[in-house]
């Protein structure tokens, strides 16, 4: 039996996923398509990728395949595990001296060759559109309430929607919205991938945000209150006697919207700033506080 490499074929690992296996198989498809090709061998290119595709796109098929081993080289001629036959339903071949691989899998139903047969090989077979992907770059403030964008496709104007809650990373799927199918072939999708502005104030973790909320040493020692900006305005947030800096206080739910409902939170990371500065009054009740406190932020350095 003649050995064929459908992972080679296809240009793909064997631990390969679906996703990636039909990528493959639908670049090279409309590569080597007989009708639009200009490659001298395109119809046998085409015949050879889809019938790796047709093998390697079903877990049972697949199985099969990958159940004859791998190290061989394309052409070698192999015999299958002894089991092979019993376990994948093929009955017994007394000679395999002459059998191709692919009729093989023919004669087990495994897939079927018969449209290139019949003639007209490249004319039968659907192949589904490309899928495109484009980067679209949003503001903060656009992911917290949605927007639109509009795109040029093809020569053709498109609009989308994002919706709100869209996060940086994310890929939008737009059914239907990318190349044109062959042969009566779906078209392919388009993937909107989102990228979120820098903004001045937020850092942006999933629908959960940050920001950096500078303190005084007094009300990080006293606690306070104090005004922290927002997506849909300022609010005031409790800040608790003895904090720290770098600690961080949640405010529940003022992060971005989530898809159906709820939001994430907003995160404020408590800077304390020392004035640079000091009036002479200011500096007179430094000077009395180091004097009066007995505070040693140093203690674990006695040890």
């Amino acid at each position: 039996m003649k050995y064929k490499d459908y992972y080679k074929i296809l240009g793909v690992e064997r631990s390969a996923g679906e996703d990636e296996i039909k990528k493959a198989y639908r670049k090279l498809a409309r590569k080597y398509h007989p009708d639009v090709s200009k490659e001298a061998n395109a119809k046998e290119k085409f015949q050879e990728v889809s019938e790796a595709y047709e093998t390697l796109r079903d877990k049972e098929k697949r199985a099969a395949y990958d159940s004859l081993g791998s190290g061989f080289r394309p052409g070698q001629d192999f015999r299958p595990p002894p089991d092979w036959f019993d376990r994948f339903g093929a009955g017994r071949q007394e000679d395999m001296r002459d059998v191709d691989l692919s009729d093989l899998f023919e004669q087990m139903g495994i897939f079927g060759r018969a449209a290139g047969r019949r003639g007209g090989f490249g004319r039968s077979v659907p192949i589904p559109g490309e899928d495109f992907v484009t980067p679209v770059r949003i503001t903060l403030e656009e992911a917290a309430r949605g927007t639109e964008r509009e795109f040029q496709l093809d020569g053709q104007s498109l609009r989308a929607r994002i919706p709100k809650g869209a996060v940086d990373g994310q890929r939008l799927r737009l059914r239907g919205k990318g190349g044109a199918g062959m042969n009566g072939g779906p078209a392919g999708d388009l993937y909107l991938q989102i990228a979120l502005e820098p903004h001045p104030l937020f850092r942006a973790r999933g629908h959960d945000l940050e920001i950096e909320v500078p303190i005084t040493p007094w009300e990080a020692a006293l606690g306070a209150e104090v005004d922290v900006p927002t997506l849909e305005g300022r609010v005031t947030m409790r800040v608790p006697a003895g904090s720290k800096g770098g600690q961080k206080l949640r405010l529940a739910g003022k992060g971005l919207p989530k898809p159906g409902s709820g939001a994430g939170d907003l995160y404020a990371a408590l800077e304390i700033v020392v004035p640079s500065t000091l009036t002479a009054r200011e500096r007179e009740l430094y000077e009395a506080l180091r004097t009066a406190s007995r505070f040693d932020p140093r203690t674990r350095f006695n040890r």
